[in-house]
C-alpha cells in the first residue's frame, strides 16, 4: 500500500511480545537474546503439549487451536514420504491491521524462533515467510542474515499487497510462484500447501507467541490472561496503534489508555468483523467468550472506534467499495456482487429513498453464501451489522435528510484508495442509455431514463468498461475523474 504506516506500540501489564521494544526500536539478533534468552529445544510430543496446555490458537482470524494444526500436518506428512514445510503468514492487507507489521518489524526473531521449533517439530525441510510490505521485507531478511547457517533454512517472499493475499490458498499460490489469488477450492494446506507438500500455515503472532510458551513453560504462560484463555493478544487500534493485552482485558480500558472513547460505535475483527453499539463496547472484554456474546469475534485483532464527528453511513460506503476493488475478481459474487453492494450503499447514502434500503438487502442476499472464499461473505456481515448499529443514520441518509456529519476518513484505507470516478456532463445527456448496458453495477437509470446520479464510483476491475463507455457515449457526455 502506498505510505503504509509504522504502528505505535503499548502494552497493558508486562508485555511478552513486545518485551523490550521501550528501550530498543528493532531486536537484533543479540538484543533479542538479552530479552527473551535462548530457545529451549522441543521434541514433537512436547510442543503438541506445550500448545494443548497453553490453548494456543491462530491469530490471525479463525482462531484454530494450533495443537490441531500440528497434529494434522504430522499425520499428512506420515501418509506421505514424510515432508512438509512451514509457511508464516506476515500479509496484512487490511489498512485497519498492523500487529504482525509491527511483530516482523521491530521482533523478528521472535516469530523466526516460533517457526523453526515447528519446523523442527515436524522436520520440515523450509521454513517460508510470505510478506507484503517492502519495509517488513528488509527487516526479515536482516533477521535471517543475522542467524548465519541456521537462517539458511528461511525464505523470503514478497507478494502483492491486497486484502485476498492473506487468505490461505491465496498466500501458498503466491509463494509457489503463481498469482496471490483463492483457489475456490476447499483444500486444506495441512494436507496439499507448500509446493503440494503438508503444510503449517500460521500467522506471525501465532508463532511469536509459541516461541514465548516455549521458552516460559505452560504453566507461567497461564499466569497472563484468564484461565479459559491465557496469555496476551495484540490488538491495532485505531490502525495505527499495536497494544498487546492480556486475554480478558475490558475493551473499554485499551480505548480510553490509546485516548479513544466508543465514540458512535466500535469495529471490532477488522473489515470482515462486527460493530458494536457503545453500550456493547463499554461492556465487552477481550476474549472470544464475551465477544461471542454479542456476535463478534476479535479475528485478526483490529478494534475502530468511530468518532462522533464523522458520518458511520459514509464510513461504511467508503470502506464497501474499497473491498469490492479488493476482490479476487475470480468469481460471480466477487466480479459482480461487491461492486453491486459497494454501488447500492452509495445509493443510499446519497438519499435513494426507502427502495434503497430494500435493494441494498436484496445484494447482500445475493452475495452471501456464493462466494469462492469468505470475501464476499465478510464484506456484506460488515455492511449488515452497520445497518443494525446505526439504523437512525443510514435511515435519515436514505430518505435525503442526512446526518450533517462529513466523511473524516475514521476508518482507515489506503492512501490510494480513492477510487476513480464517471461523471455525467448534464448539458450534453441525452439519456441514450448506452452507459448502463455497459457498467450495470455502477449507472442506473432514473425514471426518465437518465443517468440517476452525477458522480459514480468505479470500480478498479471495471475501469476498462468505463472507458468504453466513455468512448461510446453518442453526446460525448460522460468522463473519468481521478
Amino acid at each position: 500500500m502506498t505510505g503504509s504506516p509504522l504502528p505505535g506500540l503499548g502494552c497493558v501489564g508486562q508485555p511478552r511480545l513486545l518485551a523490550g521494544l521501550d528501550t530498543a526500536e528493532r531486536l537484533d539478533r543479540e538484543a533479542h537474546l538479552a530479552v527473551h534468552g535462548p530457545l529451549p529445544r522441543h521434541s514433537p510430543d512436547a510442543l503438541l503439549a506445550l500448545a494443548e496446555n497453553t490453548d494456543l490458537r491462530g491469530r490471525g482470524g479463525a482462531g484454530f487451536p494450533f495443537a490441531r494444526k500440528l497434529r494434522a500436518v504430522t499425520r499428512s506428512a506420515r501418509a506421505r514420504d514424510g515432508r512438509s514445510a512451514v509457511v508464516v503468514n506476515g500479509s496484512e492487507g487490511e489498512p485497519s491491521c498492523l500487529k504482525d507489521t509491527a511483530l516482523l518489524l521491530h521482533a523478528p526473531h521472535l516469530v523466526l524462533d516460533g517457526a523453526l521449533l515447528a519446523a523442527a517439530a515436524l522436520g520440515a525441510e523450509e521454513v517460508v515467510v510470505g510478506v507484503t510490505r517492502e519495509d517488513v521485507e528488509r527487516s526479515v531478511r536482516a533477521a535471517v542474515a543475522e542467524r548465519g547457517p541456521c537462517g539458511s533454512r528461511v525464505r523470503v517472499t514478497r507478494l502483492p499487497e491486497r486484502f485476498v493475499t492473506g487468505e490461505g490458498t491465496a498466500m501458498i499460490a503466491g509463494l509457489d510462484g503463481g498469482a496471490a489469488l483463492p483457489s475456490g477450492q476447499k483444500v486444506r494446506t495441512s494436507e496439499r500447501g507448500l509446493g503440494g507438500l503438508p503444510t503449517l500455515l500460521s500467522n506471525t503472532e501465532t508463532y511469536a507467541q509459541l516461541a514465548v510458551a516455549a521458552r516460559l513453560g505452560a504453566l507461567a504462560y497461564r499466569s497472563a490472561g484468564l484461565p479459559a484463555e491465557p496469555g496476551t493478544i495484540l490488538l491495532t487500534v485505531a490502525g495505527s496503534t499495536v497494544v498487546e493485552v492480556p486475554t480478558g482485558t475490558s475493551l473499554a480500558y485499551v480505548l480510553g489508555l490509546c485516548g479513544s472513547g466508543p465514540g458512535q460505535g466500535v469495529l471490532v475483527g477488522g473489515y470482515h468483523g462486527r460493530w458494536l453499539s457503545p453500550g456493547a463496547a463499554l461492556s465487552a472484554a477481550l476474549s472470544r467468550e464475551s465477544l461471542a456474546s454479542f456476535d463478534a469475534v476479535l479475528g485478526a485483532g483490529a478494534v475502530l472506534p468511530l468518532p462522533e464527528d464523522t458520518c458511520p453511513a459514509g464510513e461504511v460506503a467508503r470502506v464497501a467499495r474499497w473491498m469490492a476493488d479488493e476482490s479476487a475478481g475470480q468469481c460471480g459474487p466477487c466480479v459482480r456482487g461487491l461492486p453491486s453492494l459497494a454501488s447500492a450503499v452509495a445509493e443510499l447514502v446519497g438519499g435513494g429513498g426507502r427502495a434503497a434500503l430494500e435493494a441494498l438487502e436484496a445484494r447482500m442476499r445475493a452475495v452471501r453464501g456464493r462466494g469462492a472464499c469468505s470475501h464476499p461473505d465478510g464484506t456484506a456481515s460488515f455492511v449488515a451489522s452497520a445497518l443494525a448499529v446505526f439504523p437512525d443514520e443510514f435511515r435519515d441518509h436514505a430518505v435525503g435528510s442526512g446526518c450533517g456529519r462529513r466523511v473524516l476518513g475514521a476508518l482507515p484505507l489506503p492512501a490510494d484508495a480513492n477510487p476513480e470516478r464517471l461523471v455525467v456532463d448534464w448539458t450534453l445527456c441525452k439519456g441514450h442509455g448506452l452507459c448502463v448496458d455497459l457498467l450495470p453495477d455502477v449507472v442506473r437509470l432514473d425514471a426518465d431514463g437518465y443517468p440517476a446520479q452525477g458522480v459514480m464510483a468505479v470500480p478498479a476491475l471495471l475501469r476498462p468498461k468505463a472507458l468504453r463507455a466513455v468512448r461510446r457515449c453518442p453526446a460525448l457526455a460522460l468522463r473519468i475523474q481521478e
